[in-house]
């Protein structure tokens, strides 16, 4: 089977759907015989070349500022798009609705092959993130759910996850697949363990907490904090490990600093290596994983794989498959909620192992057993798509939008039959001159002619007869 991936994240930067694609792609090439390609956006000088599979790296902007670490693909990147199209997918896959669901739908419209999309983080979050609230983040909102409804099985990685993407107004199915964890299940060796841990201050028989992930309050890291300082106040010894970056890490030791914290609090910075983190979960006596914002929370599984125990939110994604006091716990979305049950299971820590010892039991998956899954999903699409049992859903408006995006961009780089490297390094430096662009088109944007205002107001009208037109 060829599979095509898509996703709008992925080495040099590390996230939990970037993790997703690669060990999506591992398994595949090298245990289940597939070829696959994966698609993202470019970063310079980054070696493309190292994985086992084909990474086709496509033109991007500097978006780093806007969204941290993050750069933008270039959706209508026509070179590569036919290399995917060259490559002939049986599967195409895409992890994000923004550039990849749509070079998704550009490379279907040529290959004819199913589109699988899989919703993994509530991105109306990001959006109200970069854009703030209000019109501008209804519509982005409503153009990708637009995208998503254009895919031919959507996947969710926990049935809240599910249940949010149909908040936003996707009236479509949905399948749970959910994601595993590279993590052996195990604890790291002893040894190894000290010698990583060893520039820190963590008496042995004093309570650790550990929180693994991005630095983003979103994920409850202010509740943790402000738990931490009630159990301070109230005489507890413990001591609470951030790792982890991210856009908030600053005001996250800022916090920590002012409520008298550093002694008993630490953050470790970015780890990527897989055995220092399963080093630091075999560490900890449990996981503070406060966060209502997150679908799935792989960090859980893997904390659970060392025979870590999590504390939750009730009712959030994360807390799936939890039943509480045997392998997790959950609280209200509080601080003095989780002081209160920190204080509490600490007073019998050989109980809270045990407990990591069932979470390492019971909600532990393997990638392996995870990539098998959907692999196997994909051979019954197939086989249904072969059948003339996989229906298309409905033409929408944005089909109209995307052929003739898609046609003219083609076109465009046929008539001026630019030099490849030329159109490249025009998206790689547009960021240096964005500030030019944005004011040029703000002053565009005043001085429109009414003749051409009334343009717009028309080919709008007309899309719109179109859309509801039995024939379109």
């Amino acid at each position: 089977m060829k599979v095509c991936l898509l996703n709008d994240s992925f080495p040099p930067v590390i996230d939990g759907v970037a993790n997703v694609v690669m060990n999506y792609g591992r398994i595949m090439q090298n245990e289940l015989g597939a070829e696959v390609v994966v698609a993202t956006p470019k970063y310079p000088d980054t070696d493309y070349d190292c994985y086992p599979y084909r990474v086709i790296a496509y033109p991007s902007i500097d978006t780093t500022k806007i969204v941290a670490g993050y750069r933008a693909g270039n959706p209508l990147a026509m070179k590569e798009i036919g290399q995917m199209s060259e490559f002939a997918p049986d599967i195409i896959h895409a992890h994000c609705p923004a550039s990849s669901m749509f070079m998704a739908r550009i490379l279907q419209n040529d290959t004819g092959a199913p589109i699988v999309f899989t919703y993994h983080t509530k991105f109306d979050v990001d959006i109200a993130r970069a854009v703030g609230e209000g019109f501008l983040k209804k519509e982005t909102v409503k153009a990708m759910v637009s995208n998503i409804s254009a895919a031919d099985e959507v996947w969710v990685v926990s049935k809240g996850a599910g249940e949010n993407l149909k908040s936003l107004g996707y009236e479509g199915n949905y399948r749970v697949v959910n994601n595993g964890v590279d993590f052996a299940r195990g604890r790291a060796e002893q040894n190894f363990v000290k010698e990583v841990t060893k520039e820190y201050d963590l008496p042995e028989n004093v309570p650790m907490f550990l929180f693994v992930g991005r630095l983003m309050k979103y994920k409850g890291l202010p509740m943790i904090v402000d738990a931490m300082k009630i159990l301070d106040e109230e005489g507890l010894d413990f001591r609470m490990v951030f790792v982890g970056g991210g856009a908030d890490a600053d005001e996250m030791k800022t916090s920590v600093k002012e409520k008298g914290l550093e002694g008993k609090v630490f953050f470790t910075g970015a780890i990527h290596d897989r055995e220092v983190l399963r080093a630091w979960n075999t560490r900890a006596d449990l996981f503070l994983f406060p966060s209502s914002y997150d679908t799935n929370g792989i960090v859980v599984r893997e904390a659970a794989a060392c025979g870590l125990a999590s504390v939750l939110i009730k009712d959030s994604c994360a807390a799936e498959g939890i039943t509480p006091g045997h392998n997790g716990y959950v609280i209200d979305e509080n601080a003095a909620a989780m002081a209160a049950l920190l204080k509490e299971v600490c007073a019998d820590i050989d109980r809270v192992h045990e407990v990591g010892q069932n979470a390492m039991d019971e909600i532990y998956i393997s990638w392996e057993e995870s990539v098998r899954e959907a692999y196997n999903r994909y051979g019954e699409l197939l086989e249904m798509q072969e059948a003339g049992e996989l229906k298309r859903r409905k033409p929408h408006a944005s089909d109209v939008v995307l052929e003739l995006t898609a046609g003219v961009a083609e076109a465009g780089m046929k008539v001026f039959d630019l030099p490849i490297n030329l159109y490249e390094g025009m998206m790689e430096n547009m960021a240096e001159i964005k500030d030019d662009i944005e004011k040029s088109l703000k002053d565009f944007r005043f001085s429109l002619p009414a003749e051409l205002q009334q343009t717009g107001k028309n080919i709008k009208q007309g899309l719109k007869k179109l859309v509801k037109s039995d024939e379109t």
